[in-house]
């Protein structure tokens, strides 16, 4: 049987000793996020790599040349011409003139963008509103090395802000905490952590995602300080005992407080046996399996075997099953 290196199969076992975490790695605050807008535009100055015509191409020329004063009678056809789709992320609080990158992404049958000007392009949000216009010369990193990726390029600070989200954040009289993996005891540790540092009741979990703050009267407008506090403190966050695997690539990853209890396995030509090593029935036979033991030592004593990738997914499987693992099993 072929020996896998320790790299091919990995496991992490943690300790039950956790390590504090601050509340800004572990949570987000509602309404500070991104929010994504998009656009339809048209890229020029291509050397014969753009679409060549096709109705949406057409027809959008004929109506920049309308508005630019030109009446065309007919539709305007050319190769060096492109309809794309422009994307881009609107900060949770961009101000007006702020610049933003973009990308732009053909939608027909261009071949390359390379080279290419970005005419205006307006960019709308989920709710239809304007936020930013885009324009500007295209760049397309590593051409010679990934020219099947030359229908894809980005305008760094290729848009302005037109538009702002008024979220009039430091006249907030609440904000409201999601966390990042939401978990009960984490979000009742928080809510306790709060409540200790700003000296009285202002924060309630709602659920395991979910802690909504009061601002306290000597924060009030002073949101951004409060904050700025509230993500220094330290938490010490619980983690689901999980084991995920890719069946496709053969890896494990353990974490969280995994339990091991006495079992007894048997696979192909080796036994993980309950009471100790004796030879017998031609399989290998290893010490027994301790409710002490770890995932790690596990892993590192099945691989002292040669055990294979998908060996080493059943037998965990068949652990869950019995009981003999408590933990969560995800397949990826």
């Amino acid at each position: 049987m072929i020996k896998f290196l320790p790299l091919f199969l990995m496991a992490f076992s943690f300790s039950s000793i956790a390590s504090s975490s601050r509340i800004k790695d572990l949570v987000t605050v509602k309404g500070v996020r991104e929010n994504p807008l998009v656009g339809y535009g048209l890229v020029i100055g291509l050397n014969g790599t753009g679409d060549g015509g096709g109705e949406i191409t057409n027809t959008s020329l004929k109506k920049m040349f309308q508005t630019l004063g030109l009446n065309p009678q007919k539709e305007v056809s050319s190769k060096n011409v492109a309809a794309v789709i422009v994307t881009a992320s609107l900060p949770p609080f961009g101000r007006l003139g702020q610049k933003m990158d973009v990308t732009v992404s053909s939608i027909g049958d261009a071949s390359s963008l390379a080279g290419g000007t970005l005419l205006v392009t307006p960019l709308k949000g989920g709710d239809g509103q304007i936020y930013a216009v885009a324009n500007g010369s295209l760049s397309i990193g590593g051409l010679e090395k990934g020219k099947k990726f030359a229908t894809t390029a980005r305008i760094p600070n290729g848009s302005i802000i037109e538009r702002e989200l008024d979220l009039a954040f430091n006249e907030k009289k609440s904000v409201r905490l999601a966390l990042n993996n939401p978990d009960f005891t984490t979000s009742a540790r928080i809510e306790r952590t709060l409540n200790q540092e700003l000296g009285g009741k202002y924060a309630t979990a709602s659920d395991s995602a979910t802690i909504d703050v009061i601002i306290p009267s000597y924060y009030e407008r002073k949101v951004v300080e409060l904050i700025a506090n509230i993500e220094n403190f330290k938490v010490i966050s619980d983690v689901a005992a999980k084991i995920v695997i890719n069946e496709r690539t053969g890896t494990l990853v353990a974490g969280g407080d995994i339990v091991l209890k006495k079992s007894a396995i048997s696979h192909r030509d080796m036994v993980l046996e309950v009471k100790g090593g004796e030879e017998g029935s031609g399989k290998k036979i290893i010490q027994m399996v301790e409710q002490t033991t770890t995932i790690n030592d596990l892993v590192k004593a099945l691989n002292a075997l040669g055990t294979a990738p998908e060996d080493l997914i059943s037998i965990f499987q068949a652990l869950k099953q019995n009981g003999a693992l408590v933990a969560e099993i995800e397949l990826i």
